[in-house]
């Protein structure tokens, strides 16, 4: 977990275009996102469809991207699941790899946890699995406060940081302010990465990383080096590629986005929609404009 910083890539999951896990296709990205100087991976999120997966489909997943990094950089396990169960049969189901994190949502279904039963429900996560926990706060109707989060990293020793997700700037601000040194604090504001940067975070874990890696590791690079026009430069001609793959069918974007670098990514699962005309050409000009179509 000390390693894990900077740009973590939290790659697609393939699919054919039955449905079926394309578990062949693993190794092409991992080695492709790792050539472009990424520091870690995340898998099974939501940018990986991990919502779709059952728990054999997710343990395959975590094993194969395991043995297709061979320890070049941490690994990160997104677990999107509803109870607490659950959640820790697949977090102890994946720890025997080696993986630096879980990365685990809130529950997200209609009913929200009163802030006791959220930090009962992280603690039993790890006490089951003994693995570092990444809260994945991006759950619209069980968005969790600084003051939660906080609370959670407290009472909870194992859970290290959090993956901030949406935009509202403050909200991150705030967490990054109040937290302590060893609290790792990810941003996952994709549109927004470059202040969040000199706001703090320790890195990111965000669908653009795996849409385009190489700008996205440069942008980290020169805000590290304060290097600001560069960074400044880079930060602008990537908030139109999240304008064009922010969509509800995002999965299908992000991979449009690889495949035009040349990348097969496979298909999204339905009920995820494929991308649309219109956001094919809306994907092609950003990423034209960050010159990285190859095909």
């Amino acid at each position: 977990m000390s390693e894990l910083k900077g740009i973590v890539a939290p790659f697609t999951t393939a699919f054919t275009k039955d449905g079926a896990v394309d578990l062949a296709l693993v190794q092409p990205q991992v080695d492709w996102l790792i050539g472009n100087g990424v520091h870690g991976l995340a898998a099974g999120g939501s940018t990986g469809e991990g919502h779709v997966l059952d728990r054999a489909e997710y343990q395959d997943l975590i094993e194969t991207t395991a043995k297709a990094i061979d320890g070049r950089v941490p690994l990160v396990a997104g677990i999107i699941a509803n109870s607490t169960a659950e959640v820790a049969a697949r977090g102890l189901g994946v720890k025997h790899l080696g993986v630096a994190a879980l990365q685990i949502t809130p529950p997200h279904y209609l009913f929200r946890p009163d802030d006791d039963a959220m930090v009962a429900h992280f603690r039993e996560i790890h006490e089951a699995c003994d693995v570092p926990v990444l809260i994945y706060n991006v759950v619209p109707w069980c968005y969790l406060s600084p003051d939660l989060l906080l609370r959670i990293m407290d009472e909870v020793p194992g859970v290290l940081g959090v993956k901030q997700s949406a935009g509202d700037m403050k909200l991150f601000a705030d967490l990054v302010r109040r937290a302590k040194p060893e609290n790792l604090i990810f941003s996952a504001v994709d549109a927004l990465l470059y202040p969040t940067y000199q706001l703090g975070a320790r890195g990111a874990i965000a669908a653009i990383l795996t849409a385009a890696p190489g700008p996205s590791v440069k942008l980290w690079n020169a805000v590290i080096a304060q290097n600001w026009d560069t960074a400044r430069d880079l930060h602008e001609r990537l908030m139109p590629l999240w304008d064009a793959i922010g969509l509800d069918n995002m999965p299908s974007l992000v991979k449009y986005a690889q495949q035009l670098q040349g990348l097969d990514a496979g298909h999204a699962r339905r009920p995820t929609s494929p991308a649309t005309d219109l956001q094919k050409r809306a994907v092609r000009a950003a990423l034209d404009n960050l010159g990285l179509i190859t095909k």
